[in-house]
């Protein structure tokens, strides 16, 4: 089968970061995989690309290992299973669970969790091998590409916002970095929830778009009193969902209402130097992380999705042969939605 196959570069680890990926990439035929007795055989549909595979190949991620075939995200067919008590499933068009092994406690994933691309294999081969446990039934509502570009980036948003934050509807929540997959998915989540949502973007163009799809404002983190124009915008934020840190995350508490909720789902910014704790406790906010999600949490975001017929935001579609120029978009942090790879 054909797989886009990232190689143990020969470039100093430090030079890594400045290379393009699609240098690092290289589509080639590999060995098919064989289903186990708990697992089912996939023709994979399409894959959409995560910050993650950048990031991997960027050399910036614990434990890689090489050769490997990234993509934790996709959508296929079910074309043969390791056991006749799973036959079922052959022929039904399935979404891919990227959590593996989240482990007993639902509050924090445990010391065997994985998610799907490294170091298993990932969505960017024309089969896949999964445990029956990490597919579950395509929305009907869904194409294809629709269906590839959903699951991590709406899992992630889903604990975020629901598992994590409590969100309801009237509240009025901040997202920061509007524009990739996960600050999209929790936009529209808060969105079908009936909160008031704004965003921050390094980009106008950016904050148009989030307008178009029904921002009730917003403002370019560019800006020096960024924090000062959503605060007299919104009067406060009942939730922050943030993606960034850095030394952003100051002003993300000072425009926090007084027992409010900040959730971090990433560091993009890195960490939050002179962290201003006084902040933290008089106004008596809620920090809290979220990661990737439980099985729990994405069966529940497959029925969210569904009731709501909500439609992934989608930047760009690639062939499998345009791999690698698909990463390198990803890399160049332009995009507006998903970048999706159609496979087969």
């Amino acid at each position: 089968m054909k797989a886009l196959v990232l190689h143990k570069p020969n470039a100093p680890k430090e030079v890594l970061p400045t290379l393009k990926p699609s240098s690092l990439l290289t589509l080639e035929e590999i060995e098919r995989p064989s289903p186990k007795p708990d697992e089912v055989l996939i023709r994979v549909h399409a894959a959409a690309l995560n910050r993650r595979d950048v990031w991997i190949c960027a050399g910036k991620y614990s434990k890689i290992q090489y050769p490997a075939v990234l993509g934790s995200d996709g959508c296929g067919i079910v074309v043969e299973v390791g056991s006749p008590d799973h036959s079922h499933w052959i022929g039904k068009e399935v979404v891919f669970n990227p959590s593996i092994n989240w482990g007993d406690n639902p509050k924090a994933q445990g010391r065997d969790y994985q998610i799907l691309g490294m170091p298993s294999q990932g969505t960017l081969a024309e089969y896949i091998t999964l445990r029956v446990h990490n597919i579950a039934l395509t929305p009907t509502h869904l194409t294809h590409e629709q269906a590839a570009a959903f699951p991590l980036a709406f899992l992630t948003a889903y604990r975020a916002v629901i598992t994590q934050a409590n969100v309801l509807a009237g509240d009025t929540v901040l997202i920061t970095g509007i524009g990739g997959g996960v600050a999209l998915a929790c936009f529209q989540i808060t969105q079908a929830i009936g909160a008031h949502v704004y965003v921050t973007t390094g980009s106008d163009d950016k904050l148009l778009r989030a307008a178009e799809l029904g921002a009730k404002g917003g403002a370019n983190y560019h800006t020096s009193d960024w924090d000062s124009i959503l605060q007299f915008a919104s009067g406060g934020f009942d939730t922050i969902i943030d993606s960034a840190g850095g030394s952003d995350f100051n002003k993300l508490m000072g425009i926090a209402k007084p027992g409010g909720t900040i959730v971090s789902y990433g560091a993009t910014m890195g960490t939050v130097p002179e962290f201003n704790l006084h902040r933290l406790f008089w106004k008596q906010l809620r920090i809290i992380g979220a990661t990737m999600g439980t099985d729990e949490d994405f069966t529940k975001m497959i029925e969210f999705v569904e009731l709501h017929k909500i439609i992934p935001v989608i930047d760009s579609v690639f062939s499998f042969e345009e791999a690698g120029a698909a990463f390198d978009k990803m890399n160049e942090s332009g995009q507006f939605g998903k970048i999706v790879v159609k496979i087969g």
